[in-house]
C-alpha cells in the first residue's frame, strides 16, 4: 500500500464575477491538486492540512493538521 503524505496550505481565492452591471465578489479556499475546501473548515481548523494520496485505490484524503496534533 503506497500513501503519499504531505502538508499543504490553503490558499485564499478572491473571484469576481459580473451579472447585468453589477459586480459580485465571492472566495473560496483551495489546496494543490485543485482541492476545494468549504469556508466553515477553513474558519475552524486554520489553512494548514494533511493530504494522504492513495496511489493504489485512488484516494485522496485531507485532514486538518490542527486535528491531527490534538
Amino acid at each position: 500500500m503506497t500513501v503519499r503524505v504531505r502538508t499543504a496550505v490553503a490558499r485564499k481565492i478572491i473571484g469576481r464575477k459580473v451579472v447585468r452591471g453589477k459586480e459580485y465578489t465571492y472566495e473560496y479556499y483551495t489546496l494543490p491538486l485543485n482541492l476545494y475546501l468549504p469556508r466553515s473548515v477553513v474558519e475552524r481548523w486554520g489553512t494548514e492540512f494533511i493530504v494522504e494520496r492513495d496511489d493504489e485505490r485512488g484516494v485522496i484524503t485531507i485532514r486538518p493538521k490542527k486535528a491531527v496534533q490534538t
